[in-house]
């Protein structure tokens, strides 16, 4: 059995552990708030994009834009990865990233190759280790990400598939649907899929000033851009969760830790006092 002292020293290293995970804790429960507010706000402004864009999308317009044109043929893929910068968040990230190889597996079997853009710094670390092109990544975005920070990965994306580099873009992200639960997403982007219900009974086009062709490289690149953004705030949202229901985890196994070194300590502290008194009563005995 360890000695007293030696345990000691490890409740009182255990004990420093649970002050930065209660610390951690707290921090991601007072930020996890404005992590929703925000993902919240930004919702109405994704919901109304979305809705022009199956008005769009069911126009009947004689122009018909790229992103709006699916590809007969799907040579390579792209996809847009948010993940978060700071660990310690459980397995909120592991859990996409073990999901997308099993797509870029699936992809690779049938002879399809697999670029990237990154979002957050784990997935920049993760993606540079595996046979993925990495076309580019932008990291340290902080608690309140601006869409001025993502439009340069979301227009090297674009300008891959305007140019034919890239058939398909699908979007992965970490959808926060409450505190408890966060799940990995995965949504295409391009070509825009078609609505999943039809927005009116009947067909129409617009009239676009000063052409079709210019408004709509506007609107669909503003769609795309707001897409990744939602994504990206629904992602610090779940981060902060996470972060916040793995550090009290972690605090609640330090508490049972260190009730487990303090019987441990008890116990070794009542052997020695046991045998102290073996051994004066040993001594006596002898005199």
């Amino acid at each position: 059995m360890a000695g007293g002292r030696e345990i000691k020293t490890k409740i009182k290293s255990v004990q420093n552990t649970r002050k930065v995970t209660r610390a951690l804790e707290m921090v991601s429960a007072s930020k996890i708030r404005k992590a929703q507010d925000r993902m919240k706000a930004s919702r109405p402004y994704a919901r109304a994009m979305k809705q022009l864009i199956g008005h769009l999308a069911q126009a009947n317009s004689e122009y018909r834009h790229p992103y709006l044109v699916q590809r007969p043929q799907v040579r390579r893929v792209g996809y847009v990865v948010v993940s978060s910068d700071r660990g310690l968040a459980g397995g909120l990230n592991n859990n996409m990233f073990r999901k997308l190889l099993v797509e870029f597996r699936q992809w690779q079997e049938q002879g399809v190759e697999v670029d990237v853009v990154t979002i957050g710094q784990k997935a920049s670390v993760f993606f540079r280790r595996i046979k993925v092109g990495m076309l580019a990544s932008v990291t340290h975005l902080g608690d309140q990400p601006h869409v001025e920070q993502l439009v340069g990965v979301i227009k090297v994306m674009l300008d891959a598939y305007t140019a034919g580099n890239v058939d398909k873009v699908f979007l992965a992200y970490n959808d926060f649907v409450n505190t408890m639960t966060q799940r990995a997403a995965m949504d295409q982007l391009l070509p825009l899929p078609a609505p999943e219900a039809k927005v009116a009974r009947h067909d129409w086009d617009y009239l676009y000033e000063p052409d079709a062709e210019t408004v709509l490289e506007h609107v669909l690149t503003r769609y795309v851009e707001s897409l990744v953004y939602q994504a990206v705030m629904e992602n610090v949202a779940s981060e902060h969760a996470a972060r916040m229901v793995a550090m009290k985890a972690a605090s609640d196994n330090a508490n049972k830790l260190i009730d487990t070194l303090n019987l441990v300590y008890n116990k070794a502290r009542q052997a020695a006092i046991t045998q102290e008194i073996s051994e004066i009563v040993g001594g006596a005995a002898a005199v």
